[in-house]
């Protein structure tokens, strides 16, 4: 099939406006879509030939254009990464070390571009998830984080106390160990997260539990400001988001946890 009859197929398959340039060899081209990410910038693709067979890809550009918004520990872990593979794999698609490929079998060049475009569309979708969605994505950036910034011994998950909370009413959402004064970490996605926390932490002084506090909000402003501050009343830090605050809370981190031990 030669590049009139592909940019035929293509249109015919996928839309009018979509074009065909070669670029860098006769056997390379660039593929023009109206198709775009959430920043204006079109989706990279390009139809090469190699091994013997036609290939479309992206080059890398789809993911290496979210890791502008979104850190790769993000993408490559958690629900966003679930995401991406559903993706991929619902549309024949291969991540090849960040390419994204799929090859076009019996010539079916037009068939090959929609599911493509297909796919592509649906792994830009992480930049801007349901609320829903972003809460439970919150969740799991937040234990990617902690175990990407201290060592996974030192973790404990949903800890609760075994002495004075027996039926597990009040957990920690991180404990981190190996420190003379414990450091409870709660990641708050809600208000009702928020109140729950403030409850625990109380009744951790109640019991006389020696313990530091951290909270990490997934976005503060949305708390209301009168049970805000009954939070920062009894929580020693707090910051106010995971994904503006990364930086600071890893450095805050290892204060505490060298400050403790020395």
């Amino acid at each position: 099939m030669n590049q009139s009859s592909i940019k035929e197929d293509f249109r015919a398959k996928v839309c009018e406006q979509v074009d065909l340039e070669q670029e860098g060899g006769p056997r390379r081209f660039r593929v023009l879509t109206p198709f775009r990410f959430e920043d204006g910038d079109h989706f990279g693709i390009f139809l090469k030939h190699e091994a013997d067979q036609w290939i479309l890809t992206d080059e890398a550009s789809t993911l290496m254009h979210l890791s502008y918004w979104l850190d790769e520990e993000d993408l490559d872990s958690g629900n966003r990464q679930e995401i991406i593979q559903g993706s991929l794999a619902v549309f024949s698609v291969e991540n090849r070390n960040g390419e994204l490929i799929t090859p076009v079998i019996d010539g079916q060049f037009g068939d090959a571009l929609f599911n493509f475009v297909q796919a592509l569309t649906k792994v830009t979708d992480v930049s801007f998830l349901s609320r829903e969605r972003v809460r439970s994505t919150f969740m799991e950036d937040f234990k990617s984080f902690l175990r990407n910034h201290v060592p996974e011994n030192r973790l404990t998950f949903d800890w609760t106390d075994p002495i004075n909370d027996p039926k597990g009413h009040y957990p920690v959402d991180c404990r981190i160990n190996q420190i003379p004064r414990p450091l409870f970490v709660y990641a708050l996605p809600n208000e009702n997260k928020v109140q729950d926390a403030t409850i625990n932490l109380l009744k951790f002084e109640l019991w006389g539990i020696k313990f530091q506090s951290l909270g990490i909000f997934e976005e503060q402003e949305a708390i209301n400001r009168k049970v805000l501050a009954k939070f920062t009343d009894v929580c020693d830090k707090a910051f106010s988001s995971l994904e503006e605050n990364r930086d600071r809370i890893a450095t805050h981190l290892d204060r505490i946890i060298h400050q403790e031990l020395a």
